[in-house]
């Protein structure tokens, strides 16, 4: 799974946030209300208004990159997230964690980051996870 650009994580944000397939349209104006890097002065997000084929041209390449999935038998057709938060978030780690020794390099460097908090909670993940998800 690649990473995102900063429109494609908003727009996925936006996805995922809805229990509902959406339209490019409910996309667009969902997007236009979620917060972005930008800010003004008082702290509050501002997003400028993205023309729809900007937002429907993303949408077409999240759904090559296999994000999310079209129903083209409905008009206007839909959107939906392919994969929840959390599983992009685990697949994004595991890329970045790699194989063999880069990877035990890399978890050994995360886990000397953590605090005292997260190590208990990592410790109780660990437990609760059956031994079948843990390989």
């Amino acid at each position: 799974m690649a990473n995102l650009g900063e429109l494609e994580r908003a727009i996925m944000d936006v996805l995922w946030d809805s229990a509902d397939s959406l339209p490019a349209p409910e996309v667009r104006e969902r997007l236009a209300e979620h917060p972005s890097p930008e800010t003004s002065a008082t702290g509050v997000a501002t997003r400028k208004e993205l023309a729809i084929t900007t937002v429907m041209t993303v949408l077409s390449r999240l759904e090559k990159k296999s994000f999310v999935s079209r129903d083209r038998t409905i008009r206007p057709h839909e959107y939906r997230a392919r994969h929840t938060r959390a599983e992009h978030t685990a697949q994004v780690v595991d890329d970045v964690l790699g194989v063999g020794e880069r990877r035990e390099a890399a978890l050994a460097r995360f886990i000397g980051q953590v605090s005292p908090e997260e190590a208990r909670e990592l410790r109780r993940l660990l437990k609760d996870t059956p031994v079948s998800q843990q390989v």
